[in-house]
């Protein structure tokens, strides 16, 4: 587990109509490794017009070279990169999933957690289906395969009728022999966008993929909404009518990359509002503004601006260091944060220094963050956290941690402040994400305990199994 105390989620990327789209997928897959270390793959067509697949377990660049990309053929493919969330990691949860069936092969590629997973494995087990891998995202693939026994149903039936049956937080891709149809779920919980290349398309977790791909942004994929992708162009099909737009704050907050753009708003834009917004909330008597690299550079941004107070690089960020949380020991992992950040001793020392940090998970990496920079010469630390204090574990994908892991779920703030060793602390209110979103829904379950979701397992037993 990573020292940083919030690990991305996965990442989904498909191209149609495009020529040698799995290269571009590969390029796109590349753009969103920042959602995911632990594996990735790619589904496209063989040379024989069958679909194939090459995964592996490591980064786009370990799994993918110029030999095995070349087997990979046609105008369609889709692609995953993996934080195990739901069912862990290994190789067998590496997606995205490769199905044959009498109907027709198809593959799917999943961001996100599904609540009701355990209850629709069991029932799927009992009525005789056999599983391959621990992964939630499984479940729809047998959840269609159940109800498509009539090959001369269209298929878009049968996912109609899967979607209503899963219950979370879901951006899906299902790919068949001759089209993509991208999937979000009812609540909008993970974000999902297309774009136009040429005569094709293009649809990806995030917009930044777009730019390293030379696409054309066209929209967003809708809550509770199927996109077909096929000769047709785009076909749109609600499968449900009971759908929100609770986009999860830390997509903004924490996840995507700055170059972003969730739902009409910029991340880098809505992050250094917060900032500004925080300095409105919690002013400091200091003399610099630092943010921790990388997704708080943003909001020590807007907090300068609004503060007047100069916004140095009092931390330095080693770009090479690697996936550290993959340390084989404690020792080693604890050391992790020394290897990834160093302060700059000629800028922090002998000044009162606000630190803005985008989030407080366990609440290890803030202390050493401060330690590290008292111990550079730093004469105050002021911390500023640019979200609300996280008290819940998520269920949605994102690992975050149980009740008794966070810091901020059985501590005051004067307990908080003392333990990470701190002059001052604040963190930014509830609504104020709003605002700098400029929208009025968000799923802030996080830091509310209110979910958009049953949960279908009390969060006590969840709690207690380690699961979230």
């Amino acid at each position: 587990m990573s020292d940083r105390g919030l690990n991305e989620e996965c990442g989904i990327f498909g191209v149609y109509g495009v020529q040698d789209a799995p290269n571009l997928v590969y390029y796109g897959l590349h753009a969103l490794q920042h959602r995911g270390q632990e594996g990735c793959g790619i589904v496209a067509e063989a040379s024989d017009g069958t679909m194939k697949r090459i995964k592996g377990e490591g980064l786009v660049t370990e799994v993918f070279n110029e030999a095995n990309l070349s087997s990979l053929k046609g105008n369609m493919a889709i692609g995953h990169v993996r934080y195990s969330t739901t069912g862990g990691g290994g190789i067998e949860n590496v997606q995205p999933f490769l199905f044959r069936h009498h109907t027709g092969d198809f593959a799917l590629a999943h961001n996100g957690n599904l609540v009701n997973y355990n209850i629709l494995r069991r029932m799927l087990e009992d009525r005789g289906s056999l599983f391959q891998s621990s992964s939630d995202s499984e479940v729809l693939a047998h959840l269609i395969k159940k109800d498509s026994a009539d090959a001369s149903k269209p298929r878009i039936f049968s996912i109609v009728n899967a979607l209503n049956e899963v219950d979370g937080a879901f951006a899906f891709l299902i790919m068949t022999s001759n089209r993509i149809y991208a999937c979000r779920d009812r609540n909008g919980l993970r974000p999902l966008s297309i774009g136009r290349l040429g005569d094709g398309y293009v649809v990806s977790s995030e917009t930044c993929a777009f730019d390293i791909v030379g696409a054309e942004f066209v929209r967003d994929v809708e809550p509770g909404e199927i996109v077909t992708i096929d000769h047709h162009g785009l076909r749109s099909r609600k499968y449900t009518d009971s759908c929100s737009h609770d986009m999860c704050a830390m997509e903004y907050i924490y996840f995507s990359r700055p170059d972003s753009d969730i739902e009409g708003c910029n991340v880098h834009g809505f992050r250094k509002e917060t900032g500004r917004l925080l300095y409105g909330e919690a002013p400091a008597d200091a003399d610099i503004v630092v943010g921790v690299p990388d997704s708080s550079l943003s909001a020590a941004m807007g907090y300068s601006e609004a503060s007047g107070l100069p916004y140095e690089m009092g931390l330095v960020k080693n770009k090479y260091v690697g996936r550290t949380f993959i340390a084989p020991s404690q020792s080693l992992r604890e050391k992790g944060v020394r290897m990834k950040l160093s302060a700059v001793r000629t800028i922090v020392k002998d000044k009162r220094v606000v630190l803005v940090d985008d989030s407080v998970v366990r609440g290890t990496t803030s202390k050493r963050i401060v330690s590290m920079l008292r111990d550079a010469g730093a004469k105050e630390v002021h911390l500023r956290i640019a979200s609300p204090p996280i008290v819940s574990p998520c269920f949605y994908g994102v690992d975050i941690s149980t009740y008794e892991e966070l810091m901020c779920a059985h501590k005051s703030l004067d307990e908080v402040k003392r333990e990470i060793g701190v002059d001052s602390l604040a963190f930014l209110s509830e609504e104020a994400l709003f605002k700098a979103g400029a929208r009025n829904e968000l799923c802030l379950a996080c830091f509310t305990g209110k979910y958009p979701t049953k949960l279908y397992q009390p969060v006590e037993e969840a709690n207690k199994d380690g699961k979230f």
